[in-house]
């Protein structure tokens, strides 16, 4: 193979690596606890915090608050899954480049 072929191939690897990235920016990741549902994006920015009212009692605030960072660390996890399973195949095991 010439470097010019080469070349080219890396080229399209790259390109597809940004698409998929760009992919999964665009994407809505949902985490969830028993008492909060909250949904980021592929960029791990938080857009959306749901609170089951009916099922919270006054005093359960400080437990409420765990909840959301259970669920907020839930859906950061997909997105790690995510770009894991889409962009490992173009970095070859190495983690963190993502």
């Amino acid at each position: 193979m010439n470097i010019q072929a080469m070349m080219k191939q890396a080229q399209k690897m790259q390109k597809d690596m940004m698409n998929a990235k760009e992919e999964i920016d665009n994407m809505t990741f949902e985490g969830k606890s028993s008492l909060v549902t909250v949904e980021m994006k592929g960029t791990k920015e938080l857009t959306k915090v749901k609170i089951d009212a009916e099922a919270i009692e006054s005093d359960e605030i400080e437990m409420l608050e765990d909840m959301i960072v259970v669920a907020v660390n839930e859906a950061s996890k997909k997105i790690d899954q995510t770009t894991e399973d889409k962009m490992g195949k173009y970095t070859k095991g190495m983690p963190g480049l993502f």
